[in-house]
């Protein structure tokens, strides 16, 4: 197994045990690594499933996600599904709104919260972020939840988003970015990986690759410093890892990204 499909296999085997109340992660808690410093407050969002925020978010992207009703929306790594019922609020019935998790027991637990919602203009499908299962041209909106730290190729990421967004679509999404460079050594911590952390790209490129694949009016909307504290640094890391950590980069933040396809 190559590193990119060990890294998807980490990623897979810690939201599994998330899924089902074993564990939680980025950017929730990871056994005693505590993420969240991550989180934003959804209980007074309108369409707020309580089953479905299991604390893995670093922002809410729907805040800036221009849905209007009657769209179609597209959510990538949708978990249990909170950003989607709070996009199904916003579509109405007039509108369709898709959820994709490439881990089995994420897809299982949002099926579940959505039979008991009763929405029939709700889905979600098992699926890899790499290789949407969806049509080209196929959706008005896509929206993401602190996931695309999380996929090994962010370039095939951003591709698959451009061809799967119709003409004038648009995605609003919020991730992990730092400023700086994560080295080599430290980017090898699984735990950090899975936590959201060593995943993240230098904010410059991370604007750089969105505008590589062909987005236009690309903006950072929103953007929040993240303070790790070092007691959860050390569950992975050495004291002069932590140390070679704090100093190769200026800050991890927190943004939401929106861009437009012409």
């Amino acid at each position: 197994m190559d590193d990119k499909n060990k890294l998807k296999e980490i990623v897979k085997n810690k939201y599994g045990k998330i899924a089902v109340g074993n564990n939680s992660g980025c950017c929730g808690s990871s056994g005693d690594m505590d993420y969240s410093v991550f989180n934003d407050d959804y209980s007074k969002l309108n369409g707020y499933v309580s089953d479905a925020d299991l604390n893995l978010g670093c922002g809410i992207p729907t805040e800036f996600a221009g849905i209007k009703k009657g769209n179609t929306v597209l959510d990538l790594g949708c978990g249990a599904g909170n950003d989607v019922f709070v996009a199904r609020q916003l579509v109405g019935e007039t509108g369709k709104v898709i959820g994709l998790d490439f881990t089995e027991e994420m897809i299982t637990k949002a099926k579940s919260n959505n039979n008991k919602l009763g929405y029939d203009n709700v889905e979600f499908h098992l699926g890899d972020i790499e290789e949407m299962p969806f049509d080209p041209d196929s959706v008005d909106v896509i929206i993401s939840n602190c996931v695309l730290n999380l996929v090994p190729d962010k370039q095939k990421a951003f591709a698959e988003i451009y061809r799967t967004l119709k003409p004038g679509g648009h995605f609003c999404v919020s991730d992990i970015v730092v400023k700086g460079e994560i080295s080599e050594e430290l980017r090898a911590s699984a735990e950090l990986y899975a936590g959201c952390v060593t995943g993240a790209m230098n904010e410059n490129e991370y604007i750089g690759l969105i505008k590589e694949n062909g987005f236009v009016d690309v903006e950072i909307r929103k953007s929040k410093e993240i303070k790790i504290p070092d007691s959860m640094l050390e569950i992975a890391l050495s004291r002069q890892e932590i140390d070679s950590f704090k100093n190769s980069f200026n800050g991890i933040f927190s943004i939401t990204v929106t861009g437009r396809k012409n």
